[in-house]
């Protein structure tokens, strides 16, 4: 039997001041982030006007349901019908978790820290799908800054610490397994690295980033981003990459396409619609 090692220590949380200037330049980057970021005198978002905490979604069924609700009514008023509840499910973890990587990540892609987010400094606005965040701090080390590698394996362990909770709140009114959902999580932070390095018109960087965060062998982030390239008519090259699982995009709508990296899209697609 192999010897059980001593878990390493967490580096300590750094104070949040930084992280305001990092996410009003992610607000100002990303126009598919509707963002409110709450200073220190703030009060929090309150449930009387529709905003829920990721950890009341995740622990409070009267908030699931008021979060599901909103969705589906957003869903109706978007595409004349309203989804199946599955669907709907689905859909709204997708929008939460793109989010939480995409405010764990950002601060990472553009000035190498990752924020502590906690799912109770996260709320979810229910009629609109608005976000609002609380910044509490980010990961640093007292005496000299962390590694590239290390850097990484944070990321991934704080998207992880977010995402858990929430996983399992969802599993029944998705009908996904823990698979499913984790690789639901993988896609997410692979796309909010590629979302953002677009924005910042480093679409390459960005690509070569969420490859080397999400190399594969990371459990229980199920994948690696594996992007490659296809070649168009014109003779330019795109990046692309297949989800581990679809996103459920095409059913909410009779006339929905699946998404570009949908498992469901072949690369002949692809290319046609690139």
């Amino acid at each position: 039997m192999s010897p059980v090692l001593p878990t390493p220590p967490v580096p300590p949380a750094a104070p949040a001041s930084a992280l305001f200037a990092d996410y009003r330049r992610l607000r100002d980057l990303c126009p598919a982030l509707v963002l409110r970021v709450l200073g220190p005198a703030d009060p929090d978002p309150s449930a009387a006007d529709g905003w829920y905490s990721g950890a009341q979604l995740a622990c409070d069924e009267s908030a699931l349901a008021a979060a599901l609700a909103g969705e589906e009514a957003r869903t109706a008023d978007r595409h004349g019908r309203a989804a199946r509840p599955h669907v709907t499910a689905s859909r709204l973890l997708h929008h939460y978790v793109w989010s939480a990587c995409l405010l764990i990540a950002g601060p990472w892609h553009l000035a190498r820290r990752v924020p502590a987010v906690d799912p109770a400094d996260l709320w979810l606005h229910a009629p609109t799908g608005d976000l609002a965040l609380r910044p509490r701090g980010h990961v640093g080390r007292p005496g000299g800054p962390l590694g590239e590698d290390e850097l990484r394996a944070e990321l991934r362990a704080a998207v992880v610490a977010h995402a858990e909770p929430l996983v399992a709140a969802f599993a029944e009114p998705t009908r996904r397994r823990d698979r499913a959902l984790w690789g639901m999580v993988t896609d997410d932070l692979a796309s909010a690295i590629w979302y953002l390095g677009r924005m910042l018109d480093e679409e390459d960087a960005a690509v070569a980033a969420a490859g080397a965060v999400l190399p594969g062998g990371t459990l229980p982030l199920p994948g690696a981003a594996d992007f490659r390239r296809l070649r168009t008519p014109d003779g330019q090259c795109h990046p692309t990459r297949t989800r581990l699982g679809c996103c459920l995009y095409y059913a909410v709508a009779p006339d929905a396409l699946a998404c570009l990296t949908c498992p469901r899209t072949s690369d002949e697609e692809r290319v046609s619609r690139l």
